[in-house]
């Protein structure tokens, strides 16, 4: 597997690092999570649960291993130093500050371990004026300035249904750490290297043109709602079933197309509207124009007809209308795994897939502190009677 070999310390909880560890696990590095002794990561309770760990647990732990380690206590914060030696990659997202509070910051570790690559996920980096305020990714998708672009412009700005900010800023902790790791592979010192992922710069990031737009002409991109201003046409369209389905067809030759298919050869051919720039400029009649289409039929005869002329066209899918559709079985991204209690469920397959190296899904979630004696006496040579005194005071 692309990771194998490569073994990473997780001591973030919830959403973002823990994310990021998901992926490094499902592509064969061995993933150690550190999580608080008695309660556990809180994802452990968030939402549906299942017996003791939620449904959410089993897909974002998986292929992780599971130790017990206060960080609180001088006692783990040198059992952390003991595995900081034995490990490539620290994972975590803690406020800043916190960890060198503990003892177990960069420039700890670092001494321990020269290759040590520590990923650090905050919400305002590890600099900068707002670096010691603390960040969940929904303040970081408001001040990254993706909540003042969601919604319609009639109604208060509303988040996407999932924790986005988190989200992307788990992927840059994965782009950031590869990187870093082949950085460090190249170089003749093997010296590591930290990487700093702010949330809100996660966002910002994901905002295209909106930066320079504004600079050069002053331009404040507004809510608009299912559309994509200067794009066109590009939204979504009721159908005649009272379903939705979402059609692009802003490029010249696709715009073309769905005309003709429409019966619309008028429109096809209409020189204003031959490029992107005139539809923009007359997206209102366009888009009345299609709706008008598309509610005359039901929604599956409305995407037959677009696939068959070659018109990017998709539904408006529930999980329940995914859970049915044969593209995500055939591409394996419903997978089965087996519950603690012996039922199976769905979850989701793995991303991206490799021809060669795929990820895989190994094992489920682990129970919390599962790995404790293989990591600690495995790994940094404690014995039986050094583990069970750590676990008698709380330690681990």
């Amino acid at each position: 597997m692309p990771l194998e070999g490569i073994r990473v310390l997780e001591l973030g909880n919830l959403v973002a690092a823990p994310f990021a560890g998901k992926i490094f696990a499902e592509f064969g590095a061995e993933v150690i999570k550190v999580e608080e002794p008695k309660k556990g990561d809180p994802l452990r309770n968030w939402r549906i649960m299942h017996g003791d760990n939620s449904v959410w647990w089993y897909v974002q732990a998986r292929n992780k291993k599971s130790i017990t380690i206060n960080l609180r206590d001088q006692q783990g914060q040198e059992i952390v130093k003991k595995l900081a030696g034995e490990v490539d990659v620290v994972l975590e997202n803690f406020r800043p500050g916190t960890l060198e509070k503990w003892g177990i910051g960069y420039e700890h570790l670092s001494e321990i371990n020269p290759s040590l690559i520590m990923t650090r996920i905050s919400g305002y980096g590890q600099t900068g004026p707002y670096s010691h305020k603390p960040g969940f990714g929904s303040v970081a998708e408001a001040f990254g300035g993706l909540r003042f672009l969601t919604g319609y412009p009639d109604r208060p700005p509303v988040r996407v249904g999932i924790a986005i900010g988190d989200l992307v800023a788990g992927l840059y902790a994965v782009i950031g750490t590869i990187m870093a790791v082949r950085a460090r592979d190249n170089d003749p010192e093997k010296k590591g290297q930290l990487i700093d992922v702010a949330l809100y710069e996660a966002v910002f990031s994901l905002l295209e043109g909106i930066l320079p737009e504004y600079d050069l002409t002053g331009l404040i991109r507004e809510r608009t709602g299912s559309t994509l201003p200067g794009i066109a046409p590009s939204n979504t369209y009721e159908c005649a079933d009272g379903r939705y389905l979402v059609i692009g067809a802003n490029g010249d030759s696709i715009f073309q197309r769905l005309m003709k298919t429409m019966g619309r050869e008028d429109l096809a051919n209409d020189p204003k509207l031959a490029n992107n720039q005139g539809r923009a400029d007359n997206v209102e009649f366009i888009d009345k124009t299609i709706e008008e289409w598309t509610k005359q039929r039901p929604l599956k005869e409305v995407q037959k007809l677009l696939d068959d002329a070659s018109v990017p066209v998709g539904p408006i899918y529930s999980i329940k209308d995914i859970v049915k559709d044969e593209q995500y079985k055939s591409r394996k991204m419903l997978e089965p795994i087996e519950l603690p209690t012996g039922e199976t469920v769905l979850a989701p397959g793995v991303v991206p897939k490799l021809s060669e190296t795929p990820g895989n899904l190994k094992w489920i979630g682990p129970t919390l502190g599962e790995h404790n004696e293989e990591i600690f006496k495995d790994l940094i040579n404690m014995d039986a009677n050094e583990i069970a005194k750590l676990k008698q005071s709380g330690v681990i």
